[in-house]
């Protein structure tokens, strides 16, 4: 499928216990669905084509045969469709009876995986009924007329994935067997399930399939036995589970009366570039080198339209929910940390910050007061410096001084207006116009201002760029661009606007907090040309160099996952659709690429900062890119969008 998506789902039919029949037609009737709807795998629950529940019943001829005719009337009614089905049942084996999971697509029989775990415990008592394969050394069986390949080491190869399946139990044992499935080369794991209910279970399964799909570096698409089964003390909820990587796409609707279908498309690229990316990972693969595996090949299908069902989060680096506030408190903290320590290694109990009254240079201010109440430093020790410019509007100016003074720190105001001009008649440039020199000049000259008096009073200059910025360049070299230490360098600018609202809302006096919401409020702008008439900004970044939440996407999908310009315009216009069009993606799409490229040589200069999240542009971490790298592959599929 398109852009690496594979679509699954999880199926929780209807189930009459010990009616082969019924199960069969009920399972063909969602098999059916499903392919109608773009499927590629579906999994279906623990012994759907008997009923879990059977008991002493698995011990009875005529059940065994009916389930085998039962498996044979679903090939049957498939066998003119593209979909793969695991579908489970009891299968004698070499006069033992095994639970097992089936996987069949057009008619033929793939492969046959016994259950690796019985439960024997409390409720559970399946190996009463159930050989476990490590009693058999058979690697393939005869079923439906049909030779098998069976074992609990087999993988699936399609042309868009490998699978692998475990089944119940096997989630729950200390070392499952998706993790050597997964190691092997298995992107998606199947587990068909019969789970029973208790108090606190289900968000423990839940946990055990996030954790299982994050640690194995995986899709995990789990389904459990539904209201049918439940049957003399024990209740069945239908459980249906569809994660990648530790993160839920989909759910089925717990204790449902009626049968459930759970759809979703897991990213397999994004899977594979997390385990290139992912060393140790790729370390653990040495502990299955000994171990067999045998590669069943699936049919060739045919290629669908893409149409996703999953939600593609418009800003990922913006906390969700009940979260926001918890993840906003530790972001902060964690820039704390970062700056207290650099203070407490260099001595240093005095702070330089240039406050202009935008977003980030507030929160770079606010990180400092954090820093230096909670090392018990007099805020007297941060000095702000507010220096107005040409560009510098009453709004703007007002809400810096307002700031720094409710916040009780050290103010002082260093106008930049006649040393550029002096600078201008030294570099004989023309002051009307209004160019890179005009503006850079005022970066230059600020910043210059900072580091002298961070000299004069034993201070250190605190960096107030962010993450996109960063990233797209969006900086003067050696203005703006450089400090001591740059507590934003990981925080992207949509995340600093909820940051400091989050410490309007939770931090500061009342003073503060009404100066805070209106600076979020107020466009951003370097404000390095002159204000209109009525004094408003004129030069709005955004309007430039695009839209930050824009970018931020791109940043994110670029370099947290590695993807090409075309799935990132893809997930971008479902991500934003209603809100730009594609015309408006594709041009400033296009603009991050270039600019990305060409702004990597102040990259490699930073200065320290504390990493916060999972995208970092540090050369001496995350990010290590040559300053001469060509663009031109990227840029050459941005056009041709």
């Amino acid at each position: 499928m398109k852009y690496g998506f594979v679509k699954v789902a999880a199926a929780i039919p209807a189930v009459k216990v010990a009616d082969c029949k019924f199960n069969a037609q009920q399972i063909d009737t969602q098999i059916a669905i499903a392919d109608g709807k773009g499927v590629q795998i579906i999994v279906f629950p623990e012994l759907c084509i008997t009923g879990y529940s059977c008991a002493d019943l698995f011990g009875q001829t005529l059940l065994l045969e009916e389930a085998e005719i039962a498996l044979m009337q679903i090939m049957n009614n498939t066998r003119q469709m593209d979909i793969i089905s695991i579908v489970g049942m009891p299968l004698t084996v070499n006069n033992t009876l095994m639970n097992c999971a089936i996987a069949l697509q057009k008619g033929k029989i793939l492969g046959i995986v016994p259950k690796t775990y019985l439960p024997n415990h409390k409720e559970n008592a399946e190996a009463r009924w159930f050989s476990s394969p490590a009693m058999h050394n058979e690697n393939s069986i005869r079923l439906c007329g049909q030779n098998v390949p069976f074992g609990i080491n087999l993988l699936f190869d399609t042309a868009e994935t490998c699978f692998g399946i475990e089944m119940g139990e096997d989630l729950w044992a200390p070392i499952p067997p998706s993790s050597s499935l997964a190691l092997k080369g298995a992107e998606i794991i199947l587990n068909p399930s019969a789970n029973t209910e208790s108090i606190g279970k289900y968000d423990y399964l839940r946990q055990l399939v996030s954790q299982q799909s994050a640690r194995s570096i995986c899709g995990y698409v789990l389904s459990s036995c539904g209201f049918g089964e439940s049957t003399t003390d024990v209740v069945f909820g239908g459980n249906g589970l569809i994660y990648e990587n530790g993160a839920l796409l989909a759910t089925a609707n717990r204790f449902s009366l009626k049968e459930q279908l759970i759809i979703s498309e897991i990213d397999v690229e994004r899977i594979r570039n997390e385990r290139r990316a992912n060393t140790t990972f790729s370390a653990n693969m040495t502990q299955c080198l000994k171990e067999s595996t045998t590669h069943v090949s699936t049919e060739l299908v045919n290629q669908r339209d893409l149409i996703l069902t999953r939600t593609i989060d418009a800003r990922p680096f913006v906390p969700k929910g009940e979260t926001l506030n918890e993840r906003c408190e530790e972001i902060f903290e964690i820039q704390v940390m970062g700056l207290a320590k650099r203070l407490i290694h260099t001595n240093c109990k005095t702070v330089v910050v240039g406050i202009s009254g935008g977003l980030d240079s507030t929160l770079a201010l606010l990180v400092c007061v954090k820093t230096f109440d909670k090392l018990g430093f007099s805020r007297k020790g941060i000095v702000g410096i507010t220096m107005p410019g040409f560009g510098t509007t009453d709004r703007t100016y007002n809400n810096a001084l307002h700031l720094m003074s409710s916040l009780g720190i050290t103010i002082h105001e260093i106008s930049i207006k006649d040393a550029c001009i002096q600078h201008f008649k030294d570099i004989d440039h023309d002051m009307t116009k209004h160019d890179v020199t005009y503006e850079n000049s005022q970066a230059r000259e600020r910043t210059q201002i900072l580091m002298d008096f961070a000299n004069k009073v034993n201070a250190m200059v605190i960096g107030t760029g962010d993450l996109s910025e960063l990233a797209l360049g969006w900086a003067t070299y050696n203005g703006d661009h450089m400090s001591m230490y740059g507590v934003n360098a990981s925080i992207p600018k949509t995340l600093v606007k909820y940051l400091v609202n989050w410490v309007a809302q939770n931090g500061v006096d009342y003073e503060s907090r009404n100066t805070l919401l209106d600076i979020v409020d107020t466009p951003i702008s370097p404000e390095l040309i002159p204000a209109d008439e009525q004094g408003n900004i004129k030069q709005k970044t955004e309007d430039l160099v695009g839209p930050y939440e824009l970018h931020d996407f791109f940043i994110y999908n670029f370099m947290r996952f590695g993807f090409r310009p075309s799935k990132i315009y893809f997930l971008a216009c479902t991500a934003f659709r209603g809100e730009y069009n594609e015309d408006v993606i594709k041009k400033w799409l296009t603009t991050f690429c270039r600019r990305f490229f060409q702004q990597q040589f102040k990259r490699s200069c930073l200065p320290d900062g504390p990493k916060v999240g999972s995208v970092g542009l540090s050369p001496r971490g995350d990010w290590r890119m040559p300053s001469d790298a060509c663009a031109t592959l990227w840029l050459k599929e941005c056009e041709e969008l």
